[in-house]
């Protein structure tokens, strides 16, 4: 998977840039392709779903952008804002139609490989120079299989990129470097537990987690809130202990699988446990939504009795 790493280095890079360059907005409006978020997308996508070509040219794809939109509702300007990145980030003079075909490459498209792309993940910590990250990830025939992720916000800023080889997690130096092995962490006392939760309050119901915890013995717990797919590296480095997302009361969210298959494959290859709310596994297999409500995820020392507590605060 070295094309991949390279990759996602590039499409960090190209970020980075957008960040440097052209990020004036503290939020992104769902219907407004104007965003500096929109730009930074749609060229990591590019950027990650040319590596696919290259390399997998057999393999479906399965992302949130495609060439249609970028022709349709991306202005003439911003297309030339991406070309301009892209022939920046990649080193080499970038087309219009290049995009458009790199886009849409292994869409719609049925095989026993399909990889799941999330070019920014973490749109508002993207915009408030918070935390995000790229993520591609690989379901074979519909289970988790490898993932890449990469965290330019990771370690005050410095970054990191994570990936799995070999049955295990690997985090490098994002810049350029190899990867040194990283496990899950032997942290079992509750006193002693870091768990990670979403900075956004409206992405999960922080106050379910809360009891959650209590319930399970971990209301001590120290909390680290930040933006995206970096809470499974997290915990796949043992850099936190447990993670959780609860839906809010009343809440109908479907979860997206390309918000998630990169981060479960750290977490496993890791020596950890990610699990449906009841404890029973993720299920990607029916296509771009999971039909889980939430899920848990943890170095797996007090996996069981958070389950237990998390059924008995979605039961009241």
């Amino acid at each position: 998977m070295r094309a991949l790493l390279a990759a996602a280095r590039d499409a960090a890079t190209l970020c980075r840039l957008v960040q440097e360059d052209y990020l004036s907005a503290n939020t992104k409006s769902d219907g407004d392709h104007s965003e500096p978020v929109t730009i930074a997308d749609y060229g990591s996508q590019a950027i990650i779903c040319r590596a696919l070509q290259q390399h997998y040219p057999h393999d479906a794809v399965v992302a949130e952008e495609s060439g249609q939109q970028f022709s349709a509702l991306v202005s003439a300007e911003q297309r030339g804002q991406i070309l301009q990145l892209l022939t920046q980030a990649l080193r080499q003079t970038v087309t219009e139609s290049e995009v458009v075909a790199w886009l849409d490459f292994g869409a719609g498209r049925s095989a026993p490989r399909t990889w799941v792309i999330d070019p920014i993940d973490g749109t508002k910590g993207f915009l408030a120079r918070r935390h995000y990250a790229i993520a591609c990830g690989l379901l074979s025939n519909g289970r988790v299989a490898e993932g890449i992720v990469a965290t330019p916000g990771y370690n005050d800023g410095e970054g990191a990129l994570f990936y799995t080889r070999a049955g295990s997690t690997y985090r490098a130096p994002l810049a350029a470097g190899e990867g040194l092995r990283v496990t899950v962490s032997l942290r079992y006392n509750p006193g002693d537990i870091i768990a990670a939760q979403s900075f956004e309050r409206a992405h999960a119901s922080k106050s379910r987690m809360a009891r959650a915890r209590e319930l399970a013995g971990l209301g001590g717990a120290r909390l680290l809130e930040l933006d995206s797919m970096e809470k499974y590296a997290l915990v796949a480095c043992g850099d936190a202990d447990l993670y959780m997302r609860l839906p809010r009361e009343g809440s109908r969210y479907a979860h997206k699988i390309w918000d998630h298959v990169a981060g479960v494959a750290l977490v496993q290859a890791a020596g950890g446990v990610v699990t449906d709310l009841d404890g029973s596994p993720l299920d990607f297999s029916q296509g771009e939504t999971l039909p889980n409500p939430g899920m848990i995820i943890s170095n797996g020392a007090h996996h069981g009795r958070v389950v237990e507590a998390v059924q008995r605060v979605m039961a009241e």
